[in-house]
């Protein structure tokens, strides 16, 4: 387990894992104690905030300027971690949660959520439907949940009662803060709402509190959704002469609005925005059927750390991800000469690879050109390691440190996801893109167990 310095902890975690042979034992005798008696001591209810300023642009003297770093004591984490395996167990056999809810499960992403909603927009526009899709922000969502509110959904969605309710009560209950700057730590204060930060269990409670707004969601049949923890994304496709559909696009939103005031949870709405996906003749239309969301429409969206365009080519995406990458590749070639071959690696990797990995199976939809623009980064990455000059072919590079050019990075991931699909590694709605290809005659490869095709970028047609 991953642990951060918690002022309020009793020994260093060093020590913590050091000695832990000797005092296991008492740790499981805790953590057993809590779990049947359903309390919680209250020394793992008290965490430390350390604020911490966004950007160093930013006017310090504004609250709204730093980010609260929750730091709890990391014993009381092992005990989170305890009851989190016993309830993620108990929510994935009674398959409680929401399916499209990619927020904090295991074998669910950004990149799973993405692809979904991607492919859903891609092969409506190559029906030669329109499609409209509106992204969703809430107001400090994790600190308004209500804990009566919070409980009441164990009970009733998620069937807890008895001690393991009872635990979950005074896990909520009687929580306080301090909040720390430098040496000087503030006086505690009661906590009363919101899911606890920095801990184990405040993710998971906070996708069981939004429970409800999936029946909400679904019960709009002709829009999609996707959720990924308080990021809502909705969409819906249409004929150009449906125009009149996107009024059910109000009623879900008036429907959503609703439900979260009675949640003591708000949107956002000058965070909300429309990007709409329809031929360039069509868009005007379109933007006048939206009424009052017309304001909210915008060029290009950037929807989960992805730029999307209207015709989902993401070449804003690609600009903007060579126009970084190379930012940082100028810098980190001012420190090469005083790194190590192995530490440059490192560097690159960490700074430049996972930028270029970073939900890398959409990419299947990139023309030629853009592909190379990405190349030209990773040519330029390998160069700089190994020290060689522009006009060093780079193909023999590229094999002498073992990467996979881009177009392959590409492919491959799309052959992992694939994999996982087909054997349940992934989640349910990816495995429900995959369609088996089943020949019209007989054919050798009937038994290959093929797949159908489901969209190409138009310059690989």
């Amino acid at each position: 387990m991953k642990t951060s310095a918690c002022p309020l902890d009793i020994l260093p975690s060093s020590l913590f894992k050091s000695s832990f042979q000797s005092i296991g034992p008492s740790m499981l005798s805790i953590i057993t104690d809590s779990l049947v008696s359903g309390e919680i001591p209250a020394y793992f209810k008290n965490p430390v905030i350390h604020p911490l300023l966004k950007k160093p642009s930013l006017d310090p003297s504004l609250h709204s300027s730093f980010r609260p770093i929750s730091k709890l004591p990391f014993i009381s984490k092992i005990l989170e971690k305890a009851v989190a395996k016993q309830l993620t167990a108990a929510i994935d056999e009674h398959n409680i949660y929401d399916c499209f809810q990619s927020g904090f499960r295991r074998a669910h992403s950004t990149e799973t959520a993405l692809l979904r909603v991607s492919n859903d927009l891609l092969t409506h526009s190559d029906a030669g439907d329109c499609s409209v899709l509106v992204l969703l922000d809430l107001t400090a969502a994790f600190d308004t949940v209500d804990h009566h509110l919070l409980l009441e959904r164990l009970r009733d969605w998620v069937g807890l009662s008895g001690s393991a309710l009872e635990w979950f009560s005074s896990y909520l209950s009687e929580r306080s803060f301090s909040v720390a700057v430098s040496k000087f730590r503030s006086s505690t204060t009661s906590l009363t709402h919101g899911v606890p930060q920095g801990s184990v269990l405040g993710p998971l409670l906070f996708l069981l509190y939004l429970l409800p707004l999936q029946h909400i969601l679904s019960s709009f049949k002709g829009i999609s959704y996707h959720l990924y923890a308080d990021d809502i994304q909705l969409y819906i496709s249409f004929k150009p002469h449906e125009m009149s559909k996107l009024q059910l696009l109000h009623t879900c939103l008036d429907s959503i609005k609703t439900w979260m005031a009675g949640s003591f949870l708000q949107l956002n709405e000058d965070k909300t925005e429309i990007l709409i996906c329809a031929p360039d003749k069509l868009v005007p239309k379109v933007r006048d059927s939206l009424g009052q969301l017309a304001s909210h429409t915008k060029p290009s969206v950037r929807n989960l750390g992805v730029t999307f365009d209207p015709a989902l080519t993401l070449d804003s995406h690609v600009s903007s991800l060579v126009r970084s990458s190379f930012f940082h590749l100028r810098n980190i070639a001012k420190l090469s000469p005083i790194l190590s071959r192995s530490e440059l690696e490192t560097v690159l990797h960490t700074f430049i690879s996972s930028r270029l990995d970073y939900c890398n199976s959409l990419f299947t939809c990139l023309s030629r050109t853009s592909l190379n623009r990405l190349q030209v980064v990773q040519n330029a990455c390998a160069r700089l390691l190994t020290k060689s000059s522009k006009h060093t072919h780079i193909t023999p590079l590229l094999l002498q440190l073992h990467w996979l050019p881009v177009n392959f990075r590409v492919h491959f991931k799309i052959l992992v996801l694939v994999y996982r699909a087909l054997h349940g590694q992934a989640p349910s709605y990816i495995g429900d893109l995959l369609s088996p290809y089943t020949p019209s005659r007989s054919l050798r490869s009937s038994d290959q167990s093929l797949l159908v095709v489901q969209h190409q970028a138009k310059d690989q047609r």
